[in-house]
């Protein structure tokens, strides 16, 4: 029988004790920038001297660390203290919106709309059952790059395998619908806050940078996980009696098919004063900010991307809230992603103004759907309470790099790593980092908790051994990805299983061909960061 895997918090303490620890026997140093003269020029460059050894000019006050394994939580909050309201206001920001069910509704119409491909002959021969659960898959990953879908994907499980099910496949297809959806999203991360965001954050990198490799690497885990599962829906479509879990979902099959709750649809007149004070606040922006230069990495365009989207805005605003306030706030949380890539590309944004455009979202919508003041507070202190564990993480994990700072070890510790893996090649050595992040993804399943654990190291180690901070973001981003769809330490993945009454070593023994492929291309998606001229690298 499995021992109980300790509490993230307890790991994390533990860390810390130890970090603690290596400072009684870890001889103190420190990197100092040096100019150095190559072939006649001259450059700078990063030399580490023992404690001892430093020149006079630079100090450094290190000591053994023990009572201040206590210290070091207060101190790592505050050093983290950015990242952490960062992600408490996006917590509570989406929490308000969550609460309008617009999503839900979104997605149900999605359903409908794929359930009319089947009438379209061309699309018959095509197999439109490949094309809806392909769609939906998308759509799921779109979720998990963006936003970094988990928990969210527990609801829709109860929605997806009764309708994979009445597709004549099984719990396996619907939970792959969405919850590996959501994964091979996740791992991709185009855009999502709390895993690139905190991670490029930590590494000093340009938030969300990178985007155009990333994104084709999006599109390569996308393609071999859509792939892996249409092969298998396939071959359950010529004979259901291969599904490994054929015996459980007799549960699905005896279960009456129970039509879905008609969702109401209404406009409240605060959603039209909603409309008229965004749209206003976009006229005036769009006089303040007539041309907007968006980079592209090495390339920028001009466009009046402010103009255009606020004359975009007045047509589709009025016609969403004509239908039905739940997909007017799908269209405000269409334009906070649209401005959230704005913002970034040709304004700099940085977690401040993101942070406070998911809270503008988070207060229109909750003003829209008829909420009143009182009551938008007590949803954004709930969606606190619910992302807390999170950010509570960011800033213990901080104490761990506090420790080492001050203990003057977290130097000593690079410089010994960069000489181990010198001799490695930045291949090999990223690969090593890749391997860091994937076990340990298996212990802490949290993106955010990893990213402030491992990113504040893995940075700096980067810079010594040759290979850019982007590469060890992409290290830690298909390292924290893959596995989340493996490690029983997941509670998301748990849910998902437990809904859809697949037992667990079933689902492992079915998706450890996946994984292994996906881990392998990861490997593969890497070898270019290093070796090639990449956007944002």
């Amino acid at each position: 029988m499995l021992k109980k895997v300790p509490h993230t918090y307890v790991i994390v303490f533990f860390i810390i004790i130890v970090a603690a620890v290596l400072t009684w026997f870890v001889p103190p140093g420190k990197y100092v920038e040096e100019t150095v003269v190559v072939q006649g020029e001259e450059k700078s460059e990063m030399v580490f001297y023992f404690e001892e050894e430093l020149p006079d000019e630079y100090e450094q006050e290190s000591r053994v660390q023990t009572w201040q394994v206590f210290s070091a939580l207060f101190k790592g909050f505050e050093k983290q203290a950015g990242i952490i309201v960062f992600i408490l206001m996006i917590g509570g920001a989406f929490w308000i919106m969550n609460k309008s069910q617009a999503i839900s509704v979104g997605i149900f119409s999605f359903l409908k709309f794929t359930n009319k491909l089947g009438k379209i002959n061309f699309f018959k021969k095509l197999g439109v059952d490949n094309i809806i659960i392909t769609l939906i898959m998308i759509l799921f990953s779109i979720f998990g790059a963006v936003f970094g879908m988990a928990e969210e994907t527990i609801a829709f499980i109860i929605i997806l395998v009764p309708l994979a099910i009445s597709m004549g496949y099984d719990s396996i297809t619907g939970v792959c619908m969405v919850f590996v959806g959501s994964q091979l999203g996740f791992a991709g991360a185009l855009l999502n806050p709390f895993t690139i965001g905190i991670a490029q954050g930590i590494a000093g990198l340009p938030l969300f940078s990178g985007l155009e490799y990333r994104f084709l690497c999006w599109i390569l885990i996308n393609i071999v996980g859509i792939w892996f599962v249409l092969h298998y829906v396939n071959k359950i479509r010529k004979n259901p009696s291969a599904s490994p879990v054929y015996k459980e979902d007799e549960y699905w099959r005896s279960k009456k098919e129970e039509k879905t709750e008609k969702t109401e649809y209404y406009t409240p007149s605060q959603a039209w004063y909603v409309y008229f004070a965004v749209l206003a606040g976009l006229v005036v922006f769009s006089f303040i900010y007539p041309v907007t230069e968006l980079s592209f990495g090495v390339s920028s365009v001009n466009f009046s991307i402010i103009p255009f989207s606020a004359a975009v805005f007045a047509l589709a605003g009025y016609l969403t809230l004509r239908k039905s306030v739940h997909f007017f706030v799908l269209l405000l949380l269409g334009y906070t992603i649209i401005y959230l890539i704005v913002g970034v590309m040709g304004y700099q944004w940085y977690i401040m103004e993101l942070a406070t455009i998911f809270m503008a979202m988070g207060i229109a919508a909750g003003i829209a759907i008829g909420k009143g003041a009182n009551d938008i507070a007590d949803l954004f202190i709930e969606g606190v309470r619910d992302i807390m564990p999170a950010a509570v993480i960011v800033g213990l994990a901080g104490g761990i790099i506090v420790i080492l700072e001050d203990g003057g070890i977290i130097d000593t510790i690079l410089y010994t790593f960069s000489r181990a893996m010198g001799a490695f090649g930045n291949v090999a050595s990223v690969g090593v980092m890749y391997i860091i992040q994937t076990i340990i993804n298996v212990i802490i399943p949290s993106g955010s908790a990893k990213a402030a654990i491992t990113m504040p190291i893995m940075a700096p180690f980067s810079d010594l051994i040759g290979i850019s901070r982007q590469a060890t973001v992409m290290a830690f981003q298909f390292g924290d990805g893959f596995t989340n769809m493996i490690t029983p330490t997941s509670g998301v993945l748990i849910g998902v299983l437990g809904i859809a009454r697949i037992p667990y070593h079933k689902w492992l023994k079915w998706i450890a061909p996946l994984i292994l492929i996906l881990i392998i291309l990861g490997f593969l998606m890497l070898i270019p960061t290093v070796t090639m001229e990449l956007s944002g690298f």
